[in-house]
């Protein structure tokens, strides 16, 4: 009988693996707080709608990456395992009342589901930290917002390698003004685009912007610049932002062709971008969306944004070996015993665990000689091994071996060795 594999696209993490993404997943939960934003959770599946209507039906996420089928309801509904999270957190925040006359900085995090080609950096379920701040139109918030990504990633060990782009996508009027002469343009060229971007000339122009493919990109040294065609509020708004990013010292680069794949966007976009990841270079992207909260059926109410990808976030951090080494050791006591002496080995532990509350401390199961205990010690990454024999017993003391420094094993009471696990757990 063939072994089952996982599906295409949608990886386990392994427990060697996982201490990044718990480092990740605490560092950016710390940040988030220290700036005033509460968590907000929701669920994986929604009704289809939701993203038809707030993405857009002709988004390439909507026509061919989404996972949607009919529920076994009576009603035989249509639903959707999320491709992203922001329609979801708008839905989440309309339905529960708590954008009514309020303002909200919200985060949430999370396995998010779109059909592509895996690839580096991009899986069909991969995991994403979104925040949202509503009820705030001035650039302000947006600059808060950038400010927070910047000490994320000052916070990784990532900053040099990461690098802010920035543009403004204007009103919904006066980008369908710019549109207008975009389609103009790139309908004299059309014959020169890449099939993708032929395909969106029709359905999504500004998406051709994003073209990756290099004669594209070269065409596109002659389109109009969407800048150029923004309304004095808009113009305003995005000189206000610059002005806040320079008075904090974060650099950026103003990019014209910078856009977004999805409907909702308006004013404000940008993106934190790298090159230590080949093609998919984009770490973090957002901007402002003051549209969609009403395009979902509420108040008109100023929003803005942003989503970073986690499975990017931990190949960064890896290829830096940002990841700190009290990280990586996950464990910090071994507990070594003769088989006899179980029972008290365990309560010990226990004891130990009540005494200091974060110490990170295995007990060594399942049998074996005192030689193969130690090596499992070892192989733990401990950094002290606890070994109780007759004599430790007897005495009510406990011999320690240091396993990751050179200082000889000692025998020392119960209360010295909870001063010892509570050193060992402060250097966490």
């Amino acid at each position: 009988m063939s072994k089952i594999q996982s599906l295409r696209g949608m990886n386990d993490c392994l427990p060697e693996e996982s201490p990044v993404w718990q480092y990740l997943e605490a560092t950016a939960a710390r940040v988030f707080k220290r700036y005033g934003y509460r968590e907000i959770r929701f669920p994986l599946l929604e009704s289809t709608e939701l993203f038809k209507r707030s993405i857009g039906e002709v988004t390439d996420i909507v026509e061919k990456e989404m996972y949607t089928f009919t529920d076994l309801s009576e009603e035989r509904k249509s639903i959707t395992l999320r491709p992203e999270g922001t329609a979801s957190c708008v839905r989440a925040c309309e339905q529960h009342g708590l954008l009514y006359n309020q303002v909200q900085k919200l985060w949430y995090g999370g396995p998010m589901f779109r059909y592509e080609k895996p690839q580096k950096g991009r899986l069909r379920q991969f995991h994403q930290f979104g925040v949202e701040a509503f009820g705030m139109a001035g650039p302000d918030i947006d600059a808060e917002l950038i400010a927070l990504t910047a000490r994320l990633w000052r916070e990784l060990g990532i900053d040099d390698i990461v690098a802010l782009e920035l543009n403004s996508l204007g009103t919904p009027e006066s980008r369908a003004r710019y549109r207008k002469e975009l389609v103009s343009f790139l309908e004299g060229v059309f014959d020169e685009l890449d099939s993708d971007s032929q395909r969106r000339v029709a359905s999504n122009p500004m998406r051709v912007l994003d073209s990756k493919d290099p004669s594209t990109q070269a065409l596109l040294q002659d389109a109009p610049n969407i800048l150029d065609y923004l309304d004095e509020e808009s113009k305003q708004h995005f000189d206000g932002l610059q002005q806040l990013l320079d008075a904090l010292g974060i650099t950026y680069r103003v990019n014209p062709r910078l856009v977004r794949g999805l409907d909702y966007y308006s004013r404000t976009v940008f993106e934190w971008v790298t090159t230590e990841l080949g093609a998919q270079g984009t770490v973090c992207a957002g901007g402002r969306y003051d549209g969609l909260v009403e395009q979902l059926g509420g108040k008109p109410t100023p929003a803005v944004g942003f989503a970073m990808g986690l499975e990017r976030l931990v190949l960064l951090v890896q290829e830096r070996h940002a990841l700190p080494a009290t990280v990586q050791q996950q464990v910090d006591v071994y507990v070594v015993a003769d088989q006899k002496l179980l029972a008290h080995a365990l309560r010990m532990a226990e004891q130990l665990r009540d005494q200091v509350p974060g110490l990170r401390l295995q007990t060594h199961c399942g049998g074996g000689s005192f030689k193969s205990q130690m090596k499992k010690a070892d192989k733990s990454g401990a950094r002290i091994a606890c070994l109780l024999g007759e004599d430790e017993v007897q005495a009510g003391s406990v011999t320690v071996k240091y396993l990751r420094e050179d200082r000889p094993q000692e025998t020392i009471s119960f209360e010295q060795l909870t001063r010892l696990a509570s050193e060992l757990a402060d250097l966490q």
